[in-house]
């Protein structure tokens, strides 16, 4: 997922530590904040610099090769950093930064997993067989934050590349509009290794929304989760590939932008509204919202969901 607006390193730390593995979204952020993240993740672990640090870094590569060699960098502070994972995506160039991973590898002696974010079977076979990269994450059309406009439901994609994966393919994981342990029991039950959750992480002190943002989330119903162009049109990002979208809370400036208001009015009314006021603001969401309601430490929500998934699977159990 695409979902920026949590603090990277407290948040991948505290996941680690509730028994998940917490990922650094680096999002728009310099080479220097992503070191200043991991150090903060290292802190919370106890780990020194020398040890492997048992979280991902997240990149957008689209945004790496607006500057590529400060893109390398970026890249390098986390491989240098041993963090066990870097997720990659939002590229059509890929295989570049997939390869500079394990160039970095080889020339240091050790193994960083490669996690590529896929919309479509079709890319996952590609990732699979010609990549051959260790994780794939299948994200869903309902996941909230960045994603492709044409990917299919979570569920089916997820069955579509399963029923395409040797059997000594790569781990196969999935997100898009997943917030409870029952979600994710649901994902497992159809063969796939791992879950991801973004927008539940939202409503966590880690998280760097306002009050008021938090409340929207807390507040909203799973419908009032849509995709626009609108968020990256009022706030200026734009530069992702073509078919990608965001997925966030419904307001006024998707109301705008939807019905032909000029970008630039658009824009206008965005910066005048301030970050806390709803109905310009741009919360992100997947279709999962409707189910989580309360701010909790990102610890106690990994193992909340934990239990809710063994609660549900023995729930479950048909006793023979």
């Amino acid at each position: 997922m695409a979902i920026i607006n949590i603090h990277p390193g407290a948040l991948a730390a505290q996941v680690t530590l509730g028994g998940g593995f917490g990922f650094v979204g680096t999002g728009y952020i310099p080479a220097e904040e992503i070191q200043a993240e991991i150090e903060v993740a290292r802190r919370i672990l106890g780990l020194n610099p020398q040890s492997q640090l048992p979280i991902g870094v997240g990149f957008l590569c689209w945004r790496l090769e607006r500057d590529e060699e400060q893109g390398k960098r970026e890249l390098n502070v986390a491989l240098n950093n041993h963090v066990a994972a870097v997720w990659l995506s939002f590229s059509e160039r890929l295989p570049k930064w997939i390869q500079l991973v394990r160039d970095h590898d080889a020339a240091n002696e050790k193994k960083t997993l490669i996690f590529v974010q896929v919309p479509s079977v079709e890319d996952a076979l590609v990732a699979i067989h010609d990549w051959k990269v260790d994780v794939i994450v299948a994200q869903g059309i309902e996941a909230g934050g960045h994603g492709y406009n044409s990917a299919p439901p979570l569920k089916s994609l997820i069955q579509s590349i399963l029923s395409n994966t040797p059997d000594n393919g790569p781990v196969i994981i999935g997100g898009g509009g997943l917030a409870t342990g029952q979600h994710v029991a649901g994902l497992l039950g159809l063969g796939a290794a791992g879950a991801v959750l973004g927008t539940r992480f939202l409503l966590t002190p880690e998280s760097l929304y306002s009050n008021t943002q938090k409340q929207a989330l807390a507040a909203a119903q799973s419908s009032a989760s849509v995709r626009s162009m609108a968020f990256d049109q009022a706030r200026g990002t734009l530069g992702w590939p073509i078919g990608v979208d965001g997925r966030g809370l419904c307001n006024a400036t998707v109301a705008d932008y939807e019905n032909g208001e000029d970008i630039l009015v658009l824009r206008s009314k965005f910066q005048e509204a301030g970050r806390d006021d709803m109905s310009r603001a741009i919360v992100w969401a997947g279709t999962g919202v409707g189910k989580m309601k309360d701010v909790k430490p990102a610890k106690e929500v990994v193992q909340e969901l934990h239990q809710e998934y063994l609660a549900y699977w023995k729930s479950n159990t048909i006793q023979v």
